[in-house]
């Protein structure tokens, strides 16, 4: 005769802890993530809507795992407003939205000597700001 093994104690508890933990988790980052992108939207908002101020701010991190991955940009000179994606801004992911203003230049209006600073208008989950229309022939009639 022999005892019930420990698998047999212990195993379906130790099963059903590591399952709630597991969801624990899962709802943890999903919280994170909500709570991510609403601190994102509603500077956005204020920015948008206020035109400021840009502190404090979200930090690249919490934008990108709240989904709010694009930028909004306006030149102050010309007006001309961009998109950019903040997956590919080159600073650490702790960096504050409103640091990157100093950063921004326009390509539109520049000159040999000046590029005119830019500003942030807000943040958006997609890219609004449709491309140029190209400037060639049109591959229809070629």
């Amino acid at each position: 005769m022999g005892t019930k093994s420990r698998e047999v104690i212990f195993g379906s508890r130790l099963r059903g802890l590591m399952m709630d933990a597991a969801s624990a988790r899962e709802e943890a980052i999903a919280a994170v993530r909500r709570a991510d992108r609403a601190e994102a939207e509603a500077w956005s908002l204020h920015m948008e809507g206020f035109g400021g101020p840009a502190q404090p701010s979200p930090t690249l991190g919490q934008c990108l795992n709240g989904g709010l991955a694009w930028l909004e940009v306006e030149c102050l000179r010309c007006k001309t407003r961009a998109s950019l994606n903040l997956l590919y801004v080159r600073r650490r992911r702790e960096t504050p939205i409103w640091q990157l203003e100093a950063s921004l230049r326009c390509r539109a209006c520049a000159t040999p000597r000046r590029r005119a600073p830019a500003r942030i208008v807000k943040l958006t989950a997609e890219r609004e700001i449709a491309q140029r229309e190209w400037d060639g022939p049109d591959p229809d009639e070629v």
